[in-house]
């Protein structure tokens, strides 16, 4: 396993992360003695870094993360949780101090553990910005100071919008997902920006929330019809040349050393250790030429998120 130092944290993490939606049955059902299994052998096998949310499987995908991490000692994992999303509507946010700080002290419950290391504000394009940066990081900066965390980030899909948060209030983390994959990699750009402020760069979604993979993607992703029809032809023409293109998608996003760790999520212990022996393997130039051609009419096509001035 790789490791990188994770921006101005000090924090030497696996450039591949364990991503905890999947044990909240957000892409399936799941069993969850297989799914605590799958966090051991991630665990066992180099990653650790997880992360995870309320906002996945309601709250179900922090309380089996918990047993899960109940008899592992805590100097093993590096862990990363939420605050602000709780659902799909517009009225499942809440960003207000009061909801913040309670959310904290429930995910430390559901998670148990006295502290996490990473405490993020979720999806900040669902948010009022001027509230964000006045009201919710503070309150979370306060949970910090109270040892509840130990570093404080942003996460969310438009990525002008980590920039306007950080050029207003010094942060140690952001989280962006879906823009450092092979169909959409706009993250590049903000990457000298970001490098230079020394936060820690989280690719969340490598494979963008399965566009790139031969499953498909869920009925609730918000892809644009021509996006999913010319990610399908990219897995089909990877399986034609006897290829997967879920591996050369993460293959490709682990590639870039300034890119601190790439999330990658499943319940399944055999699909953990097939993406760890993926990531060990060489990338396929040619092949990535090829994908990259297909895909090249949707490059950077993204879908809007959040509020509408937040989504420009």
């Amino acid at each position: 396993m790789e490791y990188r130092t994770l921006g101005n944290t000090g924090l030497n993490v696996s450039a591949l992360a364990y991503g905890g939606s999947s044990l909240g049955g957000v892409f399936r059902e799941i069993d969850e003695a297989e799914a605590i299994q799958s966090v051991h052998v991630a665990l066992d096998n180099g990653i650790n870094l997880i992360d995870t949310a309320p906002y996945y499987g309601a709250t179900r995908a922090e309380s089996v993360l918990g047993r899960a991490l109940r008899e592992i000692p805590r100097d093993r994992f590096i862990l990363g949780t939420k605050v602000g999303r709780y659902g799909a509507e517009m009225g499942d946010f809440d960003f207000s101090r009061s909801c913040v700080e309670g959310s904290v002290e429930a995910s430390l419950a559901r998670l148990d553990v006295d502290y996490v290391d990473f405490i993020q504000v979720h999806d900040i394009e669902f948010g009022n910005l001027d509230q964000i940066i006045h009201e919710t990081l503070p309150a979370l900066f306060r949970m910090r100071d109270l040892g509840k965390a130990r570093f404080i980030g942003v996460t969310g899909l438009p990525l002008h919008l980590l920039r306007e948060v950080m050029e207003q209030v010094e942060i140690d983390q952001i989280q962006s997902y879906c823009h450092y994959c092979l169909n959409d990699s706009a993250l590049t750009e903000f990457l000298p920006y970001f490098k230079a402020r020394g936060v820690g760069i989280w690719n969340s979604a490598p494979l963008a929330m399965r566009l790139l993979s031969n499953e498909g993607p869920p009925a609730w992703h918000p892809a644009p019809p021509l996006v999913r029809e010319k990610c399908a032809e990219a897995a089909r023409h990877c399986r034609e040349r006897g290829a997967d293109i879920g591996r050369l998608a993460l293959q490709y996003s682990l590639a870039n050393p300034d890119i601190h760790t790439n999330i990658l999520g499943t319940a399944s212990p055999a699909r953990v250790l097939e993406n760890i022996r993926q990531a060990e393997q060489p990338l396929s130039e040619e092949l990535l030429a090829e994908v990259l051609r297909i895909l090249e009419p949707i490059h950077n096509v993204t879908w809007p998120s959040g509020r509408p001035e937040n989504s420009r």
